[in-house]
């Protein structure tokens, strides 16, 4: 019986110590951390979140500062076109130089807008010339 006494006494004490240590009042440096917060807090009426309050890590470097950044493996093309890498010989919107738009239905073969539907040196692709004799008819090489 006085074992289980002394047991329950210990088990309180140690509870008591727990609680203190998890409820324990800020130091002096954590209360200028979370004032120091507060104030940035304070320039939103929301507060900041989390996602927004992240720094991405990563710089974003773009071909207009960093032309040679068009130059490195994966990128788009070789050109530096409104701030993003492009190929001039193959994109529509870039078609032979910036801001030059491919119209509907044509693509850019060579840096020129064709029609794959109708041109005989890039019939439905670019490059897939029709032989001597015969032309393109909606993308396809036919005889006549």
């Amino acid at each position: 019986m006085k074992s289980l006494k002394i047991f329950f006494v210990l088990a309180i004490l140690m509870a008591s110590a727990i609680f203190t240590l998890i409820s324990a009042t800020p130091s002096e440096e954590e209360l200028f951390l979370m004032a120091e917060t507060q104030e940035k807090e304070a320039t939103s009426l929301r507060g900041t979140s989390r996602f927004l309050a992240q720094k991405d890590s990563r710089a974003v470097k773009t071909c207009d500062k960093y032309p040679l950044v068009c130059d490195a493996k994966g990128s788009a093309g070789p050109h530096c076109c409104q701030k993003k890498c492009v190929n001039l010989t193959t994109d529509r919107l870039n078609c032979g130089k910036c801001g030059k738009k491919c119209g509907y239905s044509k693509i850019c073969c060579q840096g020129k807008c064709v029609s794959p539907m109708s041109n005989e040196k890039h019939c439905g692709s670019c490059g897939n010339n029709c032989k001597k004799g015969s032309f393109c008819v909606y993308g396809m090489c036919s005889y006549a």
